[in-house]
């Protein structure tokens, strides 16, 4: 299994190590990164290659791992389906535009559809999804009516993003496309539709000069997560222009609606999400570990604590990356026919998030319909 990969940094470095731990047949034959940083995570001995067609073209891949800024996941990607790779990952998010997202849905269309792409939306392998996907098909909740979630992330955290690259739009498409798309990807898939209309409001109030760090001690904070391409040092005097908080309502297709919540600066992390059904609901949430299933009758139908075990102790995404890696070793190797999550459901989310930003600027609602309706004209099947 020949693996070339365009981007070798925390995060691509991270998913390849994993995929060569649970597929020892694989073999790093290329990469392109004018500015690696975490090469030695698959070899210092890996060639290099000027662009993306040489090294297609010289090593002739099995899969093509897309894990550069998300700005040039595009024409990576072109790239990889006009080289004729047999299968191609793609961190997420996939695009940063409307318009992106369907020049993509034509180049699949024209290069053999939607199945040569896999993507990284790795919440859905999530144990916790695993688990609420099966009281869902058991009928615990019923149709879904409503649902509340956030994501809420540390100062830590919310510093790298206002000093990395994602600060900046045009790079990473915005925040809520950029650390969202996997939230919204969730509350698509439990409501088996997409968003119709959407509103949003947010902007920036904790990473300003006025709240910028008095002492040493308390700046460290602010430095714990390294950033390399295109960062700057200082988070609350920073050029970017991401927002650090977010509130979006959203109604769906199917009739449910989504409230949703997300801010860079919250000392005791949480990411919670809430699911009523006309039967029952389901409370969870990803870093504090746990899902609670309740029948409208008050029984319990499923009570999961997910913060011993294995999955406990592998920290990344919750454990979920080791899980998402598994099922896509069984994928390429023809024991699994599907993955949770296609290319499509995640240029679906993605679009989701683009619309939320359009909301916000715009002061208005965004209806979506036109959109699902050019986006449908491609004819895509996951």
């Amino acid at each position: 299994m020949k693996v070339a990969t365009a981007g070798i940094g925390l995060r691509a470095g991270h998913v390849l190590t994993i995929l060569k731990e649970a597929m020892p047949e694989v073999e790093f034959v290329g990469y392109f990164d004018p500015q690696p940083t975490h090469l030695e995570m698959i070899g210092e001995d890996v060639p290099r290659f000027d662009s993306v067609e040489e090294m297609l073209r010289a090593t002739k891949p099995d899969l093509y791992f897309v894990g550069s800024p998300n700005r040039f996941h595009l024409e990576q990607i072109r790239a990889g389906l006009e080289a004729d790779v047999p299968h191609i990952f793609t961190e997420k998010p996939v695009v940063t535009s409307i318009a992106e997202t369907l020049e993509l849905a034509e180049l699949l269309r024209k290069h053999g559809g939607a199945s040569r792409l896999m993507v990284g939306l790795v919440l859905r392998y999530s144990q916790h999804m695993v688990d609420l996907r099966r009281a869902m098909a058991e009928g615990a909740l019923g149709q879904i009516a409503s649902l509340e979630a956030n994501e809420h992330i540390g100062p830590y955290h919310g510093a790298f993003f206002m000093r990395d690259w994602r600060r900046m739009v045009e790079h990473s498409g915005g925040f809520m496309l950029e650390k969202c798309c996997h939230d919204l990807d969730l509350y698509n898939m439990i409501t088996a539709s997409r968003p119709k209309r959407v509103a949003s409001f947010g902007g920036r109030r904790s990473f300003l000069p006025d709240h910028a760090p008095a002492s040493n001690a308390e700046n460290e904070i602010f430095h714990v997560k390294k950033s390399v391409w295109e960062s700057v040092d200082d988070p609350f005097r920073s050029d970017g222009d991401i927002i650090d908080f977010q509130t979006a309502i959203l109604s769906y297709e199917s009739g449910a609606s989504l409230a949703f919540h997300t801010n860079l600066n919250v000392p005791d992390e949480h990411r919670r999400f809430c699911v009523i059904g006309t039967h029952g609901m389901a409370e969870g949430d990803f870093v504090r570990g746990f899902l609670k299933v309740t029948r409208r009758d008050g029984s319990v139908h499923a009570d999961h604590d997910y913060t011993q075990g294995e999955q406990a102790r592998r920290s990344h995404h919750y454990g979920a990356d080791h899980m998402m890696i598994d099922d896509i070793a069984a994928y390429l190797r023809g024991a699994a026919q599907e993955l949770p999550v296609s290319i499509l459901d995640a240029l679906e989310a993605g679009v989701a998030a683009l619309a939320l930003d359009e909301a916000r600027v715009a002061g208005q609602v965004v209806d979506l319909t036109e959109t699902w309706a050019e986006f449908d004209d491609f004819g895509l099947k996951g």
